[in-house]
């Protein structure tokens, strides 16, 4: 452990001669559904987090008011709102982004922060980081994303004659378009193991995804958020595939998928779509369409 890393996460007495103030949370200790083996999806498992946060204005009287300190709260907030903002694989990711979250504050100068499994192994395993101010951060927001228009593609749809002609007129219409489709035709397999069932309906849906593709080369299968984002920044026509998405946001629906349309809404949610439609032959003809209430820009 480096001398810094001593100072932090040490005894006070080696942590005495400092030349900036520090606040901590020690011992934070939450349940997350984290890691990058498949035996660690689908199951909670105990972190335990330790955050110094070396703050500006050492020294200077604070007149006893909250408002002029950096409160334990931002702390524990940028863990939890972490936690909840995506599902991780790597504890090093998770901790990146925690320090980022912290040093927006303007009064934290430097992040040291531990966070350990203790489900995992015979000990607690772990990574510790140091983080500071005057490195570049990650930004914040970017350029708002467009407001798509998500279309849910039955059977019928999908196999349509004259689809490609169909999504011409899509295409020409302003919102990016998101297209979805329901699970593949024929019997699935089934698991007497709801997570395992779970896997199985989400690859079913992929594969019709993939046949849709086949069908019209402008459809793009994309399955993560990033590559969802950049799709519909430059105007793509795209078709989800939502295996990783779904497992990996923790506000996804549960459970084998007994609808993919409700896939579809959640999808429609997250994306702030201007609209939803569920059609059977494409929007002129038999389409309904749902409403989807886009957060204000």
């Amino acid at each position: 452990m480096s001398t810094d890393l001593t100072r932090a996460f040490g005894h006070p007495e080696a942590r005495a001669a400092q030349s900036r103030d520090r606040i901590s949370v020690r011992d934070l200790v939450l349940e997350a559904d984290i890691g990058a083996f498949q035996l660690e999806r689908g199951r909670s498992q105990r972190l335990r987090f330790n955050v110094v946060v070396e703050v500006a204005g050492a020294g200077e009287p604070k007149d006893d008011d909250v408002d002029r300190i950096l409160s334990y709260d931002k702390i524990t907030e940028a863990v939890t709102g972490e936690l909840a903002a995506q599902r991780f694989n790597l504890l090093e990711t998770l901790a990146d982004d925690i320090a980022a979250r912290i040093l927006r504050e303007p009064q934290a100068q430097r992040v040291f922060l531990r966070i350990e499994k203790l489900d995992r192994g015979p000990g607690a395993l772990g990574v510790e980081i140091e983080r500071s101010a005057d490195a570049p951060l990650p930004p914040q927001t970017e350029d708002p994303l467009p407001h798509p228009l998500i279309l849910h593609l039955d059977e019928a749809a999908l196999n349509a004659a004259d689809l490609s002609a169909r999504l011409d007129r899509l295409a020409a219409q302003p919102a990016p378009v998101v297209l979805t489709v329901g699970f593949a035709p024929g019997p699935r397999p089934q698991a007497d193991q709801p997570m395992a069932q779970r896997r199985i309906d989400l690859l079913a849906i992929e594969q019709n995804a993939w046949r849709l593709a086949a069908r019209d080369a402008r459809c793009m299968v994309v399955a993560s958020r990033t590559e969802i984002d950049w799709a519909m920044r430059q105007g793509r026509m795209l078709v989800w595939a939502p295996s990783k998405l779904v497992l990996d946001t923790p506000d996804a629906p549960k459970g084998p998928v007994q609808d993919p349309v409700v896939l579809a809404l959640w999808l429609a949610e997250k994306l702030q779509a201007v609209q939803m439609q569920i059609c059977g032959p494409l929007p002129e003809a038999g389409a309904v369409s749902v409403p989807v209430v886009a957060a204000q820009d």
